[in-house]
């Protein structure tokens, strides 16, 4: 039976559109992994900040606020500080305007989290406008939607070949093939890849590596109600998870598409930039990992048909900001697909176009 939709691609980005899409006609998702969301979904950091990104994404993200706030569960409670040396008042400044931050006595801060270190922390911002996206959540709303439309996910199923056949798309995977109206490549690391495979010009996609470690809680205290902190433009993150604490060195190194894991020197360099400022020094890890976040060339996400062929759609390019950007995403693929005006109105939807490359 030829599908309406193929999806390429179960992260949160190709499911959470499969979900709305699944209203307007059949959708199957391939994922070439043995579930959904084992790359860059499966590693994100999990944080709604609606002010973080470029203006694009800035926008994307403020759209999908009331979505988040009618699904009861995925949204709680967690603050953002940033914390910035006596050597970095341009950059602390451009951090708190850009994330809409007030400035805070140290004191105030150091209530918040323990420990600070008033040595080596010269000025601190902080907003309570972030929350914790619990992830795994959202990834099985969309699924259980997608399946109560009649929709399907086939995991398992790495793509081989890509055809145009008779006014249809012919993919062939590892578990068979399937054909389609529509082709959307939401492939994350490998969207130039399907495209070249379906006979698609490339638009220069890359992949920038991002490593992340767990470490105990610090000082055995219970971190669960201490912000996400980011080190001056954003040098390092850390954050609450589970009793513990990730921290990351915000690396961006461009990769080939892989399975990514942690650079034992980035990780080693980021955690440094994380010791200067606190007073409890990093004795061991509990896990690592990395997470390919890939780019467009201008690094605005890329949502649309191709300029040469209508029924090959882009969805690509969300970086680090799928998650929080996902809601409005998936709207606008649902009402481009289906002819109508975008909810995120005319402009921005011009923005994410891929006629920007033409």
């Amino acid at each position: 039976m030829t599908q309406d939709f193929l999806i390429i691609g179960a992260g949160i980005a190709g499911l959470s559109a499969a979900a709305e899409l699944a209203q307007l006609g059949s959708v199957t998702v391939l994922e070439a992994e043995a579930h959904p969301a084992h790359h860059a979904s499966g590693r994100s950091a999990a944080l709604y900040e609606p002010r973080y990104g470029l203006p694009p994404v800035v926008e994307l993200s403020l759209a999908s606020e009331a979505a988040f706030r009618a699904m009861p569960g995925i949204l709680s409670d967690r603050g953002l500080m940033v914390l910035a040396g006596a050597d970095q008042a341009a950059e602390f400044d451009r951090d708190v305007t850009g994330f809409h931050l007030d400035r805070i006595p140290f004191a105030q801060a150091q209530a918040m989290v323990p420990i600070l270190n008033p040595y080596t922390v010269a000025q601190v911002a902080y907003g309570v406008h972030a929350w914790d996206i619990d992830t795994d959540l959202l990834l099985q709303t969309h699924q259980k939607r997608l399946r109560a439309a009649g929709g399907a996910l086939l995991t398992r199923a790495r793509v081989r070949a890509i055809t145009r056949e008779a006014g249809h798309w012919r993919v062939v995977h590892e578990q068979g093939e399937v054909t389609g109206r529509t082709l959307i490549n939401a492939a994350g690391a490998w969207v130039d890849e399907i495209a070249q495979m379906a006979g698609i010009s490339p638009l220069g996609f890359t992949p920038y590596r991002r490593s992340m470690a767990r470490i105990p809680a610090p000082g055995g205290h219970d971190v669960s109600r201490w912000p996400m902190i980011f080190g001056c433009g954003e040098s390092w993150y850390a954050k609450p998870d589970a009793g513990a604490l990730i921290v990351s060195p915000a690396e961006e190194d461009p990769q080939a598409p892989h399975d990514a894991w942690a650079d034992d020197m980035v990780l080693a360099e980021g955690l440094a930039r994380y010791e200067e400022r606190v007073t409890e020094p990093v004795t061991r890890l509990i896990a690592n990992w990395a997470g390919l976040r890939t780019f467009a060339p201008d690094r605005v996400p890329v949502v649309g048909r191709d300029l040469r062929q209508p029924d090959f759609f882009w969805l690509a390019g969300q970086g680090g900001y799928g998650f929080q950007t996902s809601p409005a995403m998936a709207g606008l693929v649902v009402d481009l697909l289906a002819g109508r005006p975008p909810g995120v109105g005319v402009a921005l939807a011009d923005r994410l176009s891929p006629e920007r490359f033409a």
